[in-house]
């Protein structure tokens, strides 16, 4: 999939949708990944301000990353590709997901769910499909660069959007089929049962609470989904391993 920020009309679109892991509209049978939603008000353009000031390198504290998340999150601050934003960076071969505020510090990190299916793309058009009728080698969370935008799911639970086309968001892990195990997989000590979802990133419900929320809930962020079919060069562009300090 190619990286890209959402146009102008995407950005108004994209306030209230549906995420993807919801699964039960009002009608039966037509139980689609996201469904019509009111025109929202356009947000205003981003102001990017001056990041001169800003570290060249993204801190991650105590946690200790893959090479992979560590290029990337360095490569971030040292290009200055987010914008002055908060960044989020997915480490989808790891199942871990690095939250980091504007300046390059770690906000919070923890072990996450994701799409079920080994691939970096979408199937076009998935988000318009009923969920009954994507495949499980459809279920993947695709890789790339996205700006990320808040919204609101068909059951009032705020979310933030990923690749909003695709119906892919970052929400609340929700444990409403117990023979999934969703919970028991989150907190499992090895990334190879964390991959159950039909494309969306699971977060556990305090990570949403207290770190996610407070920092894309109401605002845009960065979100780079780092792939596991191709290198990092070939899905963004610019890219390349950042000088060590």
């Amino acid at each position: 999939m190619s990286s890209r920020e959402p146009s102008q009309l995407d950005a108004i679109l994209k306030g209230l949708g549906m995420g993807c892991a919801a699964i039960a509209l009002i009608l039966p049978g037509q139980v689609t990944s996201r469904q019509a939603r009111p025109l929202l008000a356009a947000p205003a353009a981003v102001t990017v301000p001056s990041l001169e000031h800003l570290p060249r390198v993204a801190d991650f504290a105590q946690e200790a990353p893959s090479d992979e998340a560590r290029e990337m999150a360095n490569w971030v601050m040292h290009s200055r590709d987010h914008l002055g934003m908060p960044f989020v960076i997915v480490d989808k071969p790891h199942v871990r997901v690095f939250v980091f505020k504007p300046d390059g510090s770690l906000d919070g990190a923890t072990p996450a769910l994701m799409g079920s299916a080994v691939g970096d793309d979408s199937v076009e058009g998935i988000g318009e499909r009923e969920m009954s009728a994507i495949a499980p080698h459809e279920r993947t969370t695709p890789a790339g660069r996205f700006v990320s935008q808040p919204g609101i799911n068909s059951f009032g639970e705020d979310i933030v959007w990923v690749d909003y086309e695709a119906a892919v968001s970052m929400h609340r892990v929700r444990a409403k089929e117990p023979r999934e195990r969703r919970l028991e997989r989150l907190a499992s000590a090895t990334p190879e049962d964390n991959r159950i979802s039909f494309g969306c990133i699971n977060l556990p419900v305090a990570f949403y609470e207290e770190v996610v929320k407070p920092a894309l809930g109401s605002r845009r962020g960065v979100i780079y989904v780092l792939p596991e079919t191709r290198p990092l060069q070939a899905v963004f562009q610019g890219f390349r391993p950042a000088p060590r300090s």
